[in-house]
């Protein structure tokens, strides 16, 4: 169950703009991450949500969506997330930076494991500007911006394929609009 379950979570980047995610969805989403492992416990981490079109307007420009794809400038208007998570550090909780970001992974993945069981959809977008996204949301000074977890109903079909070793990693769509999503073969990220 939980190989599909991770298989089916991809970075999805188009979306079913009639969905709306309720706030209490959301919570439920955050509790996932809230309940999972953390650097010393400290959980260093807190939650920016929004989900009102509105909100969702004024945060969309502040983000870059698909490096590989040079081509794309994001999901057109009736593509876009429904929902956005904005994760923070605060900052009246030390903790390493590389440690920090080791609590953003796994809080990410737990809230996206999450969405997949709702039937939602997400993609992890560290390409922020967070200076930006602070003042649009008013962010308490405390509170640092790290990365944003974009959420949704997919709209998009994503397939996982094998890359021969040396071969290209980048994701792209093929002429079916399908996101191609090369992985590496088991054998050869295992180190004898």
């Amino acid at each position: 169950m939980i190989t599909e379950l991770i298989k089916s979570n991809r970075s999805f980047r188009r979306f079913n703009a009639e969905r709306k995610i309720e706030r209490h969805t959301l919570e439920q989403l955050i509790d996932h991450a809230r309940l999972s492992a953390s650097t010393a416990n400290l959980q260093p981490l807190a939650y920016y949500l929004s989900y009102t079109d509105e909100m969702n307007e004024r945060i969309y420009p502040t983000l870059k969506w698909a490096g590989y794809l040079t081509d794309w400038d994001g999901p057109a208007p009736s593509e876009r997330p429904t929902a956005y998570l904005l994760l923070c550090h605060d900052s009246e909780i030390a903790i390493k930076n590389e440690f920090l970001w080791c609590d953003v992974g796994i809080a990410s993945q737990s809230i996206l494991l999450a969405a997949r069981e709702h039937g939602l959809g997400g993609c992890i977008i560290a390409s922020v500007d967070k200076e930006r996204i602070a003042e649009i949301i008013a962010l308490p000074e405390r509170y640092k911006p790290l990365v944003v977890i974009a959420l949704g109903e997919p709209a998009e079909r994503v397939e996982l394929t094998e890359v021969e070793a040396g071969g290209s990693i980048k994701y792209y769509r093929d002429d079916d609009d399908t996101h191609i999503v090369p992985k590496r073969k088991l054998a050869d990220i295992i180190i004898a």
